[in-house]
């Protein structure tokens, strides 16, 4: 093989993982947008605060439902991905489960600036729900048995209800200012500990 053939080889990988890169940086973009001015939002606010032009995102996302479901599957992606590498990284399994319900507090915030369009008639948006608890709820569930395993928490924790309480208690926020969902989230999760 000579050598402009393996270069003709590796071009398309670079390409891909740039791509993947100009994806993410669209999502996550789309994601804040979402989260200050809702799903509506003219699609020059999201190209805007991405650094890029409208034509991009519509190259990426050709329809508006295709944005809103891609920006939920890569924060779905992005909370599972960062449970174990938290187990990994933290100082203890306890901690892990700590800064993964932060994550998942965001993921939240940013799901009530869908929650409209996910609760549409369109069916584009029915699956949804069904992967977030096929990724997340096991994810959370390696966190809380983790930390139980550990004796930093009391075993039998259910990652479902848990989350659902999270959910509940970032839901209650809405526009009051005196409302912290972060400071009683952190009273929920503090309240799994072990008695010594």
């Amino acid at each position: 093989m000579s050598g402009s053939e393996r270069g003709a080889g590796n071009a398309p990988k670079t390409k891909r993982a740039d791509a993947r890169r100009n994806e993410g940086v669209l999502l996550e973009a789309a994601a804040a947008v979402f989260v200050t001015s809702g799903v509506e939002a003219p699609i020059r606010d999201i190209a805007a605060e991405a650094g890029v032009g409208t034509a991009t995102i519509y190259r990426h996302f050709p329809t508006r439902a295709d944005l809103i479901v891609a920006v939920y599957r890569h924060q779905v992606e992005a909370l599972a991905e960062a449970g174990p590498a938290l187990l990994t990284t933290s100082a203890t399994p306890y901690e892990a489960l700590g800064r993964w319900i932060e994550l998942f507090v965001d993921f939240v915030v940013t799901k009530q600036g869908l929650a409209s369009v996910l609760q549409s008639d369109d069916p584009c948006f029915d699956p949804l729900h069904s992967y977030f608890l096929e990724r997340l709820v096991p994810v959370c569930t390696q966190l809380l048995d983790a930390a139980a395993a550990s004796r930093e928490i009391r075993p039998g924790m259910d990652a479902y209800a848990l989350m659902r309480g999270v959910g509940g208690l970032c839901a209650g926020s809405g526009t009051n200012p005196r409302y912290d969902a972060r400071q009683l989230v952190g009273l929920l999760i503090a309240g799994l500990r072990q008695s010594s």
